[in-house]
């Protein structure tokens, strides 16, 4: 196979701008890893101007992706969960061009899972798990049930990549096979809501509890992140500000549900201040002392 690719990526590999190459190959039928093709060519570049470009071959019987990608972007991509296929290609895929070990270095960086990036990534999981679990809370409250049902779905799943991250794992394409196989709790909460004989709204209901349960289990390691960024001052948060901090940025769109659900049980506490106009206040955050 690496014969058949060579000509694709050997142009690339002299190149001083590409900083590594490797390939994934297909090894199932059905193969979402690779978006059902053959083969994966990811080349990494230090500077690009597209950031990514994708180029689709076919030869004989056999197909192949082309992914060449900015260095800065692919890094964005692993700090953030920005595309996650692309982590599992440098996890599982194969060498075949490194230069300066970069590849091989991030290989590693990504099997040890420093605790900084994996703080933070669960709480960029929180964060979507947060406003998923309250929008179906209201859903169920004004009857949309089935409404609810998806978003509670929806739920399970960031719960289930929360379980993953937890344990020091990248969350897979395949999420609920790894799910079963680290979390079995988190996957009998996924089996209740799908194969329950019960009524939707009976359904719905009891999993509210149940995930409400789990995600209070989990709150002070998920919110530490956003935590340890509020404990940088002493004075509490106007909403602006701490939405525009640098360090909240990959969660900012679900900085609010994040921010409703740690006010709602007293883990983050809400401070009023004056304005000029002596009816209305300013609402601010501080994490609540001890």
């Amino acid at each position: 196979m690496e014969d058949i690719l060579r000509p694709i990526y050997q142009e690339r590999a002299s190149n001083r701008n590409t900083m590594g190459i490797l390939v994934m190959e297909k090894n199932k039928k059905i193969s979402p890893e690779t978006d059902n093709f053959d083969s994966i060519l990811l080349v990494v570049v230090k500077e690009l101007e597209e950031k990514w470009i994708v180029k689709h071959y076919e030869f004989r019987d056999q197909s192949a992706a082309l992914h060449v990608i900015d260095r800065d972007l692919l890094e964005e991509w692993i700090e953030k969960s920005g595309y996650r296929r692309a982590v599992e290609w440098i996890i599982n895929g194969r060498i075949i061009y490194d230069r300066n070990e970069y590849l091989a270095d991030l290989k590693e960086t990504l099997r040890v899972f420093p605790c900084e990036n994996r703080k933070l990534r669960l709480t960029i999981e929180f964060s979507k798990l947060t406003r998923s679990y309250i929008e179906s809370r209201h859903l169920f409250e004004s009857g949309n049930y089935l409404d609810a049902y998806s978003r509670l779905l929806r739920s399970l799943h960031y719960l289930g990549r929360i379980s993953i991250l937890d344990k020091g794992y990248h969350p897979e394409v395949l999420v609920w096979n790894q799910i079963k196989r680290i979390d079995p709790e988190v996957y009998k909460l996924y089996e209740e809501l799908v194969r329950s004989t019960e009524e939707m709204n009976k359904r719905v209901e009891l999993m509210l509890i149940a995930i409400d349960f789990a995600i209070n289990q989990r709150t002070e390691v998920c919110a530490s992140h956003l935590l340890e960024v509020m404990c940088t001052r002493d004075a509490p948060w106007g909403f602006g500000e701490l939405k525009t901090h640098p360090g909240v940025a990959p969660y900012m769109y679900d900085l609010v549900s994040v921010v409703e659900y740690l006010a709602s049980k007293d883990i983050i506490e809400i401070v009023l201040e004056e304005t000029k106009n002596t009816s209305i206040r300013h609402r601010k955050y501080q994490v609540t002392k001890k």
